[in-house]
């Protein structure tokens, strides 16, 4: 969760100085961050499974 935090609040500081650098440098670093958001999901999803197990009302 905490990775999760720390990647919106790197997105955020990227949006803010997006107006200061250069266009491909600001793609390559949302680039970066979305991979990692997407590993992070995956690796919850693994370790959590689909959900199927827990048991609802």
């Amino acid at each position: 969760m905490i990775l999760l935090v720390v990647a919106v609040l790197l997105l955020a500081v990227l949006i803010g100085s997006a107006a200061y650098l250069p266009l491909p440098v600001t793609l390559v670093a949302g680039a970066a961050i979305a991979v990692w958001l997407a590993v992070f999901a995956v690796r919850e999803r693994r370790r959590h499974g689909s959900g199927s197990r827990t048991r609802r009302a």
